[in-house]
C-alpha cells in the first residue's frame, strides 16, 4: 500500500495506550527486515531516515527503498525524517515524499527552536503532513555524560505547553531519562515526567534512545503518551553480530548474499520483538485499532503522490 502519515497511527497509539516502533535502516536489509516483520505482526510501523543514513545512501536513494518496501506490504508504513537538521532539510523531504517530519531544534536557543519547528510545521500541514518536534535535550552516551546532566536536559512540561502552542507540532520527542546510543537497557525514564508533560499537552509523545532504556520502563511510560518509541543502535548491532558471525563461518564466501541474510533475519527477530513490547502487534484491522483503511492518507507534493 502507499505510505501513510505518521498522525493517525500515533493518535490511535496514544489513546489506546500501545506504541508504534520507529526503526532506523541504512540499508536494503533492514528495510525489508523492518517491513517483514510489521506484516508478520500485522502492526502499523515507522521507518526513519537519519542523517548517518542520508549521507550514506542519499536522500532520494533511502526513501525510494522504503516506498518500495511499503508497495508491497499490506499494513502502514511511514517513511520518517529523524532529527531534521534545518528548514532547508525538511522542504527536501517533503518533496521527496516523506510523510512524517521532524525538526531537531533541542540545541538551539528555545525561541529559535520554536520559530523554526513553526515555520517547519506551517509549510508541512499545508501538504497534510505532521511534524515531529524535540525539547529538551536526549543526550549522546559517547559524550560520557552523568546522571546530573541527563536530569538537567529534561523536558521541562510547562514549557512544553507553551511550546506546542506555538510550534503547532503534531508529537513532541521528550528528554525523560533516554541517551542516545547506548550499548546496554539500563536506563529508567522518569515516569513522573512523562505523565505531567501528557497531562499538560495531550498530544503523542516520542522516545528516543530507547535502545539504553530497560524495557520495562518503556512499557511504563506507554501508558502515559509514549505512543512511537524510535530503536537504532540495537539493530545495527544485531545486524553487525550476525554478519561478524556469517563471515567467520564461511571466510571462503565471495557471495555476499549469504553473509547479509542472516543479519537480515536478526534484525528482523530484534524488530519482532519491539513490535510486540511496545504492543503493536495484531493491532492493524482490528476493530478500534489501526488498520490500512483509518490511517490511509496521501499528499500531493509537486505532482507526485507521497
Amino acid at each position: 500500500m502507499p505510505l501513510v502519515t505518521s498522525k493517525e497511527i500515533l493518535q490511535v497509539a496514544m489513546e489506546n495506550h500501545f506504541a508504534v516502533g520507529a526503526f532506523n535502516a541504512n540499508n536494503m536489509e533492514q528495510v525489508q527486515a523492518i517491513v517483514d516483520a510489521a506484516v508478520e505482526e500485522r502492526a502499523p510501523v515507522i521507518l526513519q531516515v537519519s542523517q548517518g543514513a542520508i549521507r550514506y545512501a542519499g536522500l532520494n536513494f533511502a526513501a525510494a527503498m522504503v516506498k518500495a518496501a511499503a508497495a508491497d506490504a499490506d499494513v502502514p508504513v511511514v517513511l520518517h525524517l529523524d532529527h531534521g537538521t534545518d528548514f532547508d532539510q525538511n522542504i527536501q523531504c517533503l518533496r521527496a515524499g516523506f510523510t512524517s517530519l521532524m525538526f531537531d531544534g533541542s540545541k538551539k536557543a528555545y525561541e529559535e527552536n520554536v520559530a523554526i519547528t513553526a515555520r517547519v510545521a506551517h509549510i508541512a500541514h499545508v501538504c497534510g503532513i505532521p511534524v515531529e518536534a524535540e525539547l529538551g535535550k536526549v543526550l549522546q552516551s559517547a559524550d560520557g555524560v552523568t546522571e546530573e546532566q541527563v536530569k538537567a536536559a529534561m523536558t521541562d512540561p510547562d514549557q512544553a505547553v507553551d511550546f506546542v502552542t506555538r510550534t503547532t507540532c503534531d508529537s513532541l520527542a521528550v528528554a525523560v531519562g533516554s541517551v542516545h546510543a547506548m550499548r546496554e537497557a539500563e536506563a529508567e525514564l522518569d515516569i513522573e515526567r512523562i505523565k505531567a508533560i501528557h497531562a499538560a499537552i495531550n498530544i503523542p509523545l516520542v522516545l528516543h534512545g530507547s535502545s539504553g532504556v530497560k524495557e520495562s520502563s518503556e512499557v511504563e511510560a506507554i501508558q502515559y503518551g509514549i505512543a512511537k518509541i524510535n530503536v537504532a543502535t540495537m539493530l545495527n548491532q544485531a545486524f553487525a553480530a550476525a554478519l561478524s558471525k556469517a563471515i567467520a563461518a564461511a571466510p571462503g564466501n565471495v557471495d555476499p548474499r549469504q553473509w547479509l541474510l542472516p543479519a537480515r533475519d536478526a534484525v528482523k527477530e530484534v524488530v519482532r520483538h519491539k513490535i510486540r513490547l511496545f504492543g503493536g502487534s495484531g493491532t492493524v484491522g482490528s476493530a478500534g485499532f489501526v488498520s490500512a483503511k483509518t490511517v490511509h492518507r496521501t499528499a500531493n507534493i509537486g505532482g507526485t503522490e507521497a
